[in-house]
């Protein structure tokens, strides 16, 4: 049997999830702004004090890794979402769509080499990639997926569709959709296609970016 000061414990919690919440969805918007912003603009905007915000993130820092790794976790749970799907195309695609709805590489983009990744951060990164490498191999062996098309492209894709960025946020819904569409009609398989010019990107080729920038 529950007591009150149970229920006002659980209260308290639920309020502190809300108020994270808030604060990382401040914090998301300020810093895609301006990744240099001082912390103090995410209290602002997310309309707390400062001290709520440094009760929960020691510092700048620790905001920042922890947006980016959200976004890790949110690519690597799409990525699983997808290899339990029966059709791999579709599968692939469906991944695709889901992870530039969620805006996760944005981030990368944005924050990358501003903060020092953690070992965690690194254990999920190697599941991304084991993962993505699991949806291109079932998409080159459903025949759907031209044969050059490797892991690393799959980066520079969502980088690409990320780029797109309007004031409304629905509308920029809708041009990254149209950009992924547009962008996934090079990747399907035609026969008799040129084959994609210069060395396709490798593996590790842009992890400089997440070296920290002092």
């Amino acid at each position: 049997m529950s007591t009150t000061s149970d229920k006002g414990l659980g209260g308290r919690r639920a309020q502190a999830a809300r108020n994270d919440e808030v604060i990382l969805t401040a914090a998301r918007a300020v810093f895609l702004d301006d990744p240099k912003a001082p912390i103090s603009a995410v209290a602002e905007r997310a309309g707390v004090g400062i001290s709520a915000l440094y009760r929960r993130y020691a510092g700048k820092e620790d905001l920042l890794r922890q947006l980016c790794h959200d976004g890790l976790r949110r690519y690597v749970a799409e990525a699983e979402a997808a290899l339990s799907e029966s059709d791999a195309w579709s599968a692939f695609t469906g991944f695709l769509a889901r992870v530039v709805d969620a805006d996760v590489h944005s981030l990368t983009v944005h924050l990358a080499g501003t903060f020092t990744p953690t070992e965690e951060m690194g254990r999920d990164a190697m599941r991304a990639g084991e993962l993505a490498t699991a949806l291109v191999d079932r998409a080159h062996a459903s025949g759907r997926l031209r044969p050059d098309v490797v892991v690393p492209d799959l980066g520079l894709l969502l980088e690409a569709c990320a780029a797109v960025r309007v004031p409304d946020p629905e509308r920029t819904r809708q041009l990254r959709r149209r950009q992924l569409a547009i962008l996934l009609a090079g990747l399907s398989a035609v026969p008799d296609a040129d084959p994609l010019p210069g060395p396709p990107p490798a593996v590790g080729e842009f992890d400089w970016r997440w070296r920290r920038r002092e």
